[in-house]
């Protein structure tokens, strides 16, 4: 099997894009990304994107050929909210193929706290805020929603996302 990355030359402002050419043998793959959830005084980091689809979303984005999830995170935090973080855990791994409306992307979802700097919207990120479960923006880009759903009723109860959910979320659409 031969597949051909291509990367687009990473341009100040504008959104990195990694896509997969089909091989010969015309598969393709989902492609992998990365997202945080920067716990910060009882509340949550969110950046408003300055790039489509629009709207409110966790910091996050796509894992770079050769890098780690953990170094995605990190730098992805660092590049949109100005934030160096501590990874505490792996949350959970969503993958429906709707969840982003421009490809088929595979979600690691990180939570973290912030071990320095000060919150400041950079790269992607057209504002930042720092939102609780009662005050969430209402246009949340992607599946974000759903994620801070599950982070919010996990920091309630303790319960994770299972699989089933991921299937009864499926039937719904």
């Amino acid at each position: 099997m031969t597949y051909l990355l291509k990367l687009k030359k990473v341009i100040p402002g504008k959104a990195r894009v990694n896509k997969i050419s089909k091989g010969k043998d015309g598969y393709r793959n989902p492609l992998l990304t990365v997202d945080i959830i920067i716990e910060v005084s009882g509340g949550v980091v969110l950046i408003e994107r300055k790039n489509p689809p629009p709207g409110y979303a966790l910091p996050g984005g796509f894992v770079d050929y050769g890098e780690s999830l953990e170094a995605a995170a990190r730098r992805e935090a660092r590049e949109e909210t100005s934030l160096r973080v501590e990874l505490r855990e792996q949350f959970h791994t969503y993958s429906d193929p709707g969840r982003d409306p421009r490809h088929h992307t595979v979600t690691t979802v990180f939570l973290a706290r912030v071990s320095s700097g000060k919150p400041r919207a950079r790269d992607d990120a057209r504002a930042l805020g720092i939102f609780h479960k009662n005050n969430l923006p209402a246009a949340i880009a992607f599946d974000h929603r759903r994620i801070l759903e599950d982070y919010f009723r996990y920091r309630k109860t303790g319960k994770r996302p299972s699989v089933a959910e991921g299937k009864a979320h499926r039937a719904k659409r």
